[in-house]
């Protein structure tokens, strides 16, 4: 049966480009306007090398070392390489996968004409397809793993540009600044918001800075603590805060939690708070 295996091997290993090219056509066939697009960028040659790539490591599994670790090794790069490729070209996981069935489909067709034609048993079908059957889901599964990876990266690098531009510090002249909030602050963004806020100040060289709460969601005692952490560190670093834009639903937050803002200057909004910095420094 060896033998047998190694001439299938051979089999898809001579048919590889044939093999991709019907992948590949396939694919097309089936593909949403905006997929066939994104595969545009692609040369047809070089989609369909890619494709004959992965083919070939099938075929060198059956003739060199029967789906041993070897193969598996091969088939998990390859994964990784793809997985990674196919990311950068904005091609939806949903979509790269979809030729998994067809990559099945045709080596078995190559596959079943090698076994008619060289008279072979039954079991050497079954041997063969127990051996490219678990090296095409290893495949699968690493360029899965690896496109998730890329994924999950980019959205953690756009939530992380995100959160850096929900803190901004704007410089309104020599030694004061305002820091307009908006949203929710949640423990994420709080950890942004101290680090950005006391890293600022000292570029800066901030005396003052405004803290405007107009647009912030101020629900919890947390978000509260948070913005006390704020000032206590600008304190520290000789920066007076003065808050402005406590809206009336605000107001009754604070009440409500027990909240203590008396020894924190506050003023109505940013045009007062301005006139009490530049009468501390007249």
């Amino acid at each position: 049966m060896e033998n047998e295996l190694k001439i299938l091997g051979k089999t898809i290993l001579e048919a590889k480009y044939e093999i991709a090219k019907k992948v590949h056509e396939n694919r097309l066939s089936e593909s949403t306007e905006s997929h066939k697009q994104l595969l545009s960028q692609l040369e047809e040659q070089e989609a369909i090398n890619i494709r004959a790539n992965l083919v070939a490591l099938f075929g060198e599994a059956l003739v060199k070392d029967a789906g041993g670790e070897k193969a598996y090794d091969y088939l998990e790069n390859w994964g990784k390489e793809t997985g990674q490729f196919v990311y950068s070209l904005g091609i939806s996981l949903d979509e790269a996968l979809k030729g998994t069935t067809s990559y099945r489909t045709f080596i078995s067709e190559a596959i079943e004409e090698a076994v008619m034609k060289h008279n072979m048993s039954v079991k050497t079908v079954f041997a063969a397809s127990r051996i490219v059957d678990p090296l095409l889901d290893h495949a699968v599964y690493y360029f899965s793993l690896t496109y998730i990876h890329f994924y999950k990266e980019s959205l953690e690098n756009a939530k992380k540009a995100f959160l850096e531009l929900s803190v901004p510090v704007v410089p309104l002249s020599k030694g004061i600044a305002v820091l307009p909030l908006v949203g929710n602050i949640d423990p994420e963004r709080a950890v942004l918001l101290m680090e950005e806020t006391l890293k600022e100040a000292g570029r800066l060289k901030l005396s003052h800075l405004i803290l405007d709460l107009s647009g912030v969601v101020l629900g919890d005692t947390m978000a509260a603590d948070q913005i006390f952490k704020v000032m206590d560190g600008l304190e520290l670093l000789g920066v007076q805060t003065i808050i402005t834009g406590i809206r009336p639903e605000i107001a009754q937050t604070v009440v409500s939690l027990g909240l203590n803002f008396n020894k924190q200057v506050t003023r109505a909004n940013l045009e007062q708070a301005l006139a009490n910095v530049h009468l501390l420094h007249n």
